[in-house]
């Protein structure tokens, strides 16, 4: 039997009706892309908490802080690209300067961009949002987490910056399974190597990375990090420790990301783990298919289980 699958987008919108139903704070912000985000489903049923600023995306942010001044929790999305690139400042000072209660959605993150190409691939989101204090970062990795990070975020007093994949996505999890801020999800155990990734694309590429490593003998635990920030440090240093072979995988810039947080976290710590980081290698984005791109930029199971080969 397939594995199920749900579309992103319209878990999202899905679960902010479903907010909105029972708080009447709950809005939601669009930059002209309510079509793509699939929000005009939200629109249609609370019109008058529907605001599409037009194609103005950090003006977006400037207009949702000032929602959030007046005890409002506003959503707003934009692709990834615009998100990071073009509202970083008004997030920044705006919202989380500000200590307001901002959640922005950057769609599309990486190379789930495909078409759209280089100038709307959002490589360098991660290592920008982490740099900002106090910033809850997160990304989740199925239809499942989507909706309680969602809820979560709704109910958390503060900035949030959620990376959304809109296409379908392979249900991982239990559909009353529990999420925190700040903690990972073990979805595999072994006790060989790490495999510590994040995102819907790079945690399905881990446990393809895993079925083939096992196949030759070794037994690889497979993290869901869900947060980048607040990182769970607990888990991945146990882990960091209990296998001594650690390897990261983002969508995005190795740089300043997930493998960055990690690298630090482990060094600090003095365990004595080999690491390795998979995910773009300072280089720009390009138009192609998600398969191509995965390829083009080493992002997939085969390299991921060839670069845990290569630590061990």
């Amino acid at each position: 039997m397939a594995p199920e699958k749900k579309e992103m987008r319209a878990v999202y919108v899905e679960t902010l009706i479903d907010l909105a139903g029972k708080d009447e704070n709950i809005v939601v912000l669009e930059a002209d892309l309510m079509k793509a985000t699939g929000t005009g489903a939200f629109a249609k049923a609370y019109p008058a908490r529907a605001i599409n600023v037009g194609v103005a995306e950090a003006n977006m942010v400037g207009v949702a802080s000032g929602l959030s001044s007046v005890g409002k929790i506003p959503f707003a999305a934009t692709f990834g690209s615009f998100a990071g690139r073009r509202d970083y400042d008004q997030f920044f000072l705006s919202a989380n300067y500000a200590r307001l209660n901002v959640k922005l959605v950057g769609t599309d993150p990486g190379v789930m961009a495909k078409y759209n190409g280089g100038t709307h691939m959002p490589f360098e989101d991660l290592a920008l949002m982490r740099a900002i204090p106090k910033l809850v970062i997160v990304e989740p990795s199925d239809p499942v987490s989507l909706e309680r990070i969602l809820r979560l975020s709704a109910a958390y007093y503060g900035c949030v910056y959620i990376r959304l994949q809109r296409t379908p996505a392979t249900v991982l999890y239990a559909k009353d399974e529990s999420f925190e801020f700040g903690k990972a999800k073990v979805l595999r155990e072994g006790k060989d190597a790490a495999i510590v990734a994040l995102g819907s694309l790079m945690v399905n590429e881990a446990l393809a990375a895993a079925e083939t490593l096992a196949a030759s003998g070794v037994q690889a635990s497979v993290i869901d990090a869900v947060c980048l920030k607040p990182l769970d440090l607990e888990t991945l240093l146990a882990y960091a420790r209990k296998t001594g072979v650690v390897v990261t995988c983002e969508n995005g810039q190795v740089a300043g990301g997930l493998g960055s947080a990690a690298a630090e976290a482990i060094l600090e710590a003095g365990i004595p783990a080999k690491f390795a980081r998979v995910g773009v290698k300072d280089e720009f984005g390009e138009v192609g298919t998600v398969e191509y791109l995965v390829d083009r930029y080493q992002l997939g199971s085969a390299h991921i289980a060839s670069v845990v080969n290569g630590l061990m």
